[in-house]
């Protein structure tokens, strides 16, 4: 009775050892706070002129409440409020950045990205703003590629994303020299 036992405990561990489904490999961690900290200091410059517009109060308030929301890491709840003040100015390029970020703060890389373009397209093309847009498309492309370099491929795909790889790398590289070129230098003094 204790041989039976002892079989078919030995068959059990054997066979579930089988069955278990092989692990996927760990994310690379994506630390959106961090991002999100990131893009907003490549705004800050030395001395460059930041030229701020009037803003609607409607707008400045739920901005404001977004913010606040933010801190408190509510994260979904300041971006309904942003998306509020979306809906009053949709072409405010400052208030599509923040859009950006939160969509960032979600996780919602594509969202970020689309966002942070939108901000590029209807703004300006220079300044602390112009390098909050690029850096936010630089750091949705790097966890892109991120994710490209830990995914495990098949031999046969191995050209195909390396190709891929090589590729997200180059969109990476062309989006922080963007965010570089939006610093202007003050002109010379003589």
């Amino acid at each position: 009775m204790r041989f039976r036992t002892s079989v078919w405990l030995a068959l059990s561990v054997a066979c579930a050892a089988c069955s278990t489904a092989p692990q996927a490999p760990p994310q690379p961690p994506y630390d959106a706070e961090a991002a999100v900290a990131a893009i907003r200091k490549s705004a800050v410059a030395a001395r460059e002129l930041d030229v701020q517009p009037l803003r609607d109060n409607r707008v400045e308030d739920l901005r404001q409440s977004a913010s606040a929301l933010e801190k408190q890491r509510k994260y979904a709840e300041s971006a309904a409020a942003l998306d509020q003040a979306l809906a009053i100015n949709a072409s405010d390029p400052a208030l599509l950045q923040e859009r950006a970020e939160a969509a960032l703060l979600l996780r919602k890389l594509d969202d970020a990205e689309r966002y942070a373009k939108q901000a590029y397209d209807g703004g300006s093309k220079v300044g602390p703003l112009c390098r909050r847009h690029w850096s936010t498309i630089a750091a949705v492309r790097q966890s892109r590629l991120d994710v490209l370099k830990t995914t495990p491929v098949y031999k046969e795909e191995f050209d195909a994303v390396l190709a891929r790889i090589s590729q997200a790398g180059r969109d990476v590289a062309a989006a922080r020299a963007q965010a570089d070129a939006c610093t202007v230098s003050a002109p010379p003094r003589y």
